[in-house]
């Protein structure tokens, strides 16, 4: 008998599959938000509490972004099979409560007075394992659970909120470690995580089964598989030497700008931090644009203009004065560049999920971290070297020539049809 307020009329399977996955989808993006938000809002405490609480030296700083890159990409590198063949959430779930146990550890070790420099460093590489780990696993189970005419919409809310996060959670962490100290800042960072769990555990959709293992495979041939699948297929060829080269030149150019903004140019502080604000509202915008350009444009069309914007703007930023408008320069082309970042993210997030086939797709997520993360740093040393020879400008104005290349590694030619 229908309840009070019932129509009486029964849902057909497929509104019911609809009403499912939005609900599942809506926990899923409850997920993302609260753990991005929360290593927003931490992002910077970790470095702050090696020089203020453990006054460690400026190489012992550097040592935790290299140690959280290199050696974490090297103890995520067998879990990409072992992540494959296995179900996801509890997976995702895991690796959420791996960095929520993490992060805790410092501000309750700093409480009681035991925090020390390699307590940093091993949080650092399980943090960034964790995170690898969890994407691996996240984007698969993302494609299973939207249905292929909705990965646009979703990777574009998921990219709109990654810069939303990004926009609030570093002033917000500011504020937070003046006020509290550091470990203020570390505990929401881990609450993030803990909240991240709490919502994956709310998807009630049954999770698919995973592929099973192919008859007589090998560990050694499972873990290259990710980057074997790459390169056989031609557009994420393509895309991954496109996405090597940008983020090398980019991750490698952000140090370099606040060299050159605040000790070559003598910008404030405050003046380099509203360009860098402002500029990361630009992001959102891109991504919010994304599904209705790709919707009358084409994700291909789109894919290919937001990959040649992205590469063009960095060339701008060296060549600014120590003027108002040098500034205003400046902040154009940081705006320019992550708008275009903004559109292109989600756009390429749903090309390389439909193209790549469910069994290869964790594998392949994380051979794309995992050299990202090994790529990075080669770009930073090699950049920092040549600042420290030359001057910070002429470093920005060669890892601007070099970006101009990644246009040319766009794919191009790659019009077959991708793969649900």
């Amino acid at each position: 008998m229908p309840g009070p307020g019932s129509t009486g009329a029964a849902l057909s399977p497929e509104a019911t599959s609809d009403v499912a996955w939005r609900r599942d989808f809506r926990w899923r993006w409850a997920a993302f938000a609260a753990s991005e938000l929360g290593a927003a809002v931490g992002y910077s405490a970790l470095p702050i509490i090696a020089v203020l609480l453990l006054d460690a030296s400026d190489l012992r700083v550097s040592m935790l972004t290299v140690l959280s890159g290199v050696v974490a990409a090297a103890v995520a590198l067998p879990l990409g099979p072992w992540i494959e063949y296995r179900p996801k959430r509890p997976v995702m779930i895991g690796t959420d409560l791996l960095r929520f146990v993490a992060v805790a550890s410092v501000p309750a070790a700093a409480l009681l007075g035991w925090l020390t420099y390699w307590q940093l460093c091993l949080v650092a590489v399980a943090q960034t394992a964790g995170t690898l780990a969890f994407n691996a696993a996240g984007v698969a189970n993302l494609k299973a659970l939207v249905p292929r005419e909705h990965r646009a919409e979703a990777n574009s809310r998921f990219e709109a909120t990654l810069w939303t996060a990004n926009t609030v959670g570093p002033p917000t962490g500011g504020l937070l470690i003046s006020w509290l100290g550091a470990p203020a800042a570390m505990t929401l960072h881990a609450a993030g995580y803990l909240a991240s769990a709490a919502a994956i555990r709310r998807l009630d959709t049954a999770e698919a089964a995973p592929p099973p293992p192919a008859s007589g495979h090998r560990w050694r041939a499972d873990i290259l598989a990710g980057w074997r699948y790459i390169l056989r297929h031609r557009g994420l060829t393509a895309l991954f030497f496109n996405a090597m080269v940008f983020g090398g030149c980019i991750t490698a150019a952000s140090p370099l700008l606040t060299v050159f903004m605040l000790r070559d140019l003598g910008f404030a502080p405050w003046q380099y931090g509203l360009v860098l604000g402002v500029s990361a509202l630009a992001g959102v915008a891109g991504a919010l644009l994304a599904r209705p350009l790709t919707g009358r444009l084409g994700p291909h069309t789109v894919l290919l203009a937001a990959g040649v914007g992205r590469c063009v703007w960095l060339g701008l930023i060296p060549l600014a004065p120590a003027t108002a408008a040098g500034l205003t320069l400046i902040a154009v082309a940081e705006f320019g560049l992550l708008l275009f970042v903004g559109l292109f993210n989600p756009t390429f997030a749903t090309y390389r999920m439909n193209a790549t086939a469910d069994e290869y797709l964790s594998r392949v997520v994380m051979a794309w971290s995992i050299t990202s993360r090994t790529v990075q740093p080669i770009f930073i040393a090699a950049a920092g070297v040549l600042a420290a020879a030359t001057t910070a400008r002429t470093a920005l104005l060669v890892l601007a020539a070099i970006l101009l290349t990644a246009i040319a590694l766009l794919p191009w030619r790659d019009q077959e049809r991708q793969r649900s």
